[in-house]
């Protein structure tokens, strides 16, 4: 079995890679779920490591329906990671209604060969989930991460068993979502090829600051916090 580990930062990689982890899923900010690293990050890996990296390719936390011009970043950065040589995409675009958006995935697919192209956990919100299997293997993905659409893989392991027996071995079906060293041997019994885990510690750094630069109001998942153009233009008119 091999363990894909949910790298947040050079540290992270380094340390998955020294450990003997067969893979990492590069990203920045598990806060929110991981968004796409940047170029430095990227670069960094790419040069010093040696381990198999995908990366996640999400433009911003929130949910997964992208404008026009957040689709062309995602495309970009795909591009980009091509160019710095690694390995696999990990991705996801949903429609409003939360299905699958076909016509972007399939670009995205296309875009990333050779490499391969893991369907995150958006999948997880997809309201048909052997439907979205089916539509995913058609457009030639090779694995879906997924909880089995549960809040943690374990909870959701019995979707996860039907997903595979569904898959027929046409596409990996990738447990991941609160996997630990305790319940790993599950999925292993279950016979899962693969699992993802970020399996991270927190170490403090600093002292606890008097003001937090966190911001509750900006977590959200069906609601995008914008600059708003009347609000700036208000602004400016009072400090003319």
């Amino acid at each position: 079995m091999k363990l894909e580990i949910c790298a947040n930062s050079y540290q992270s990689a380094k340390n998955a890679q020294e450990a003997g982890a067969h893979r990492i899923e590069l990203c920045s900010e598990l806060a929110i779920g991981g968004i796409t690293p940047n170029y430095g990050l990227l670069k960094k890996v790419a040069e010093n490591l040696s381990i198999e990296t995908f990366i996640l390719i999400r433009p911003r936390s929130g949910n997964f329906t992208y404008s026009i011009e957040e689709f062309e970043i995602m495309k970009t950065n795909i591009e980009l990671c091509k160019n710095l040589g690694f390995s696999g995409i990990v991705s996801g675009v949903l429609n409003a209604d939360n299905t699958i958006d076909l016509k972007r995935i399939k670009a995205l697919i296309e875009l990333s060969k050779p490499m391969q192209f893991t369907f995150h956990r958006a999948f997880d919100w997809t309201p048909n989930p052997e439907e979205a299997l089916q539509k995913l293997i058609t457009l030639g993905a090779t694995r879906i991460l997924t909880s089995g659409q549960h809040t943690s893989a374990e909870k959701g392991i019995e979707t996860l068993k039907r997903l595979k027996d569904k898959a027929e071995n046409k596409i990996i079906i990738l447990p991941g979502g609160g996997i630990s060293i305790e319940n790993a041997i599950q999925f292993k019994n279950e016979s899962f090829k693969e699992i993802h885990a970020s399996l991270t510690q927190l170490e403090k750094v600093n002292e606890t600051p008097t003001i937090s630069m966190n911001s509750n109001k900006h977590f959200s998942e069906t609601h995008l916090a914008v600059s708003d153009s009347k609000k700036i233009k208000e602004l400016l008119k009072n400090i003319e």
